[in-house]
């Protein structure tokens, strides 16, 4: 092969490397991200609300610990049915977690995608299957909002103002609605089969219930005064809050409709930012642990090849 023939495939190594290696600089470019998100806002109001009231019952870390792991979880059983993923993709779908939490909305599953675009071993393509899990998990969680709303907004309707009721039943119709053409036009839209859709609706329905469910007991164990029943129903307007797409300001939505139930303002606006604060340090602690594993596992390759 001539020099001249040869300089236009030795021009296109380097973008046969950067075509490689994309995967990676796009995880680390949004671990870095989440780092500096953690920080600022633990350094920001989340350090406050540790300094607050601290529960003393231990009931309450361990339904805490039980509703923060319930999500990463349950995606690891449904990536370890779809592509039989090993234990390592556990903590990528925690940080899948942390970054869809502290970033923009779903940057937590392209760094997902990243990490299994990285390991083509594994998985020969990824993009429909992370898509089509992000897709259902929104239509469960729209689903479950529009059931809690039928049951929740003819009890409290009184508590709330007449305007924000209206609001509410837009936003419910709206996602009602988003959900109901995702699935007319399901077989142009997912890429799995349906029998996995299926699988990946009942754990998503079933992560929802685990994590309801723990942070209403921990709550409740950091406030037994108030009936575990009472918590069930404000967490379920908490999980319907948080579904509405049309709503300012619904953190202070849900705070005033609690206060408005249970009362106690001061003693559940603390138990509130301590919880808030709580999930922000556990971010913080997991990605440092794993920052230093991985560079324990880098040191000891390094020691290995030297």
């Amino acid at each position: 092969m001539s020099a001249a023939e040869a300089a236009p495939l030795f021009a296109l190594q380097p973008v046969q490397t950067l075509r490689r290696r994309w995967p990676a600089l796009l995880a680390t470019i949004i671990t870095v991200a989440m780092l500096i998100g953690v920080a600022q806002e633990l350094l920001g109001h989340g350090l406050a609300g540790l300094r607050r009231a601290v529960p003393t019952s231990p009931g309450f870390y361990l339904f805490f610990i039980i509703s923060y792991f319930a999500l990463p979880l349950c995606d690891y059983a449904i990536f370890r049915r779809l592509w039989n993923v090993p234990p390592s993709a556990f903590p990528a779908l925690i940080r899948k977690r942390i970054a869809n939490d502290i970033l923009v909305g779903y940057t937590g599953d392209a760094y997902f995608y990243a990490w299994a675009r990285a390991r083509l071993e594994m998985v020969a393509a990824p993009f429909g299957a992370v898509k089509d899990v992000s897709i259902v998990s929104g239509i469960t969680g729209n689903l479950t909002a529009f059931l809690l709303g039928a049951v929740a907004l003819p009890l409290g309707y009184q508590l709330i103002a007449p305007d924000v009721v209206r609001g509410m039943i837009w936003s419910l119709t709206f996602a009602l609605a988003v959900s109901l053409g995702v699935l007319i036009f399901s077989r142009r839209v997912f890429s799995l089969p349906r029998g996995q859709l299926w699988m990946v609706f009942w754990i998503d329905l079933l992560r929802i219930a685990v994590t309801c469910i723990a942070i209403a007991l921990a709550w409740a164990w950091a406030m037994p005064s108030v009936s575990v029943g009472m918590w069930l129903f404000l967490v379920a307007g908490r999980q319907l809050v948080s579904r509405l797409p049309f709503l300012p300001n619904k953190d202070l939505l849900f705070a005033n409709f609690a206060f408005l139930v249970i009362g106690h303002d001061r003693a559940l606006s603390d138990l509130m930012a301590f919880t808030a604060a709580s999930t922000l340090l556990m971010h913080g602690l997991l990605l440092l642990l794993f920052g230093a594993v991985y560079v324990m596992e880098r040191a000891r390759e390094w020691r290995r090849t030297a």
